[in-house]
């Protein structure tokens, strides 16, 4: 089992940053891609950012050039540093964690673990 607690969601104005933290826990070793999606409300939840064990980074078109993930493997922790910050952002993240496949998938349906979620409020 490996358990996912999010923090350092809150409320930002338009162009403003956050960075969101993502604590593994249990049979960390197993993990091999840690992502970042998010749900706004009555939308199904989208892929947003995930790195490799290797470090090797996938982004969604939306985030490009605005989020930077990455991932301090000796503290089981990953991070979404969220700069520029646009009111369409505005969602609830999740962190998540694949233990089957060495490469990043995007879909949903291919990560094992999931956290509970932060929310992150951006106001225009």
């Amino acid at each position: 089992q490996v358990q996912l607690v999010e923090s350092g969601g809150g409320l930002v104005q338009a162009g403003g940053s956050l960075r969101l933290s993502c604590a593994a826990s249990g049979r960390t070793f197993s993990i091999y891609t840690l992502g970042w999606f998010r749900q706004a409300p009555g939308k199904e939840r989208e892929f947003v950012a995930a790195i490799s064990w290797s470090g090797g980074r996938t982004y969604a078109d939306s985030v490009k050039g605005r989020f930077t993930i990455s991932r301090d493997n000796a503290k089981n922790t990953v991070y979404l540093q969220m700069n520029s910050l646009k009111p369409e952002d505005t969602a609830v993240y999740y962190c998540a964690a694949d233990i089957n496949n060495s490469r990043v998938v995007v879909p949903a349906s291919g990560y094992d673990y999931w956290g509970q979620g932060t929310q992150v409020t951006v106001s225009s």
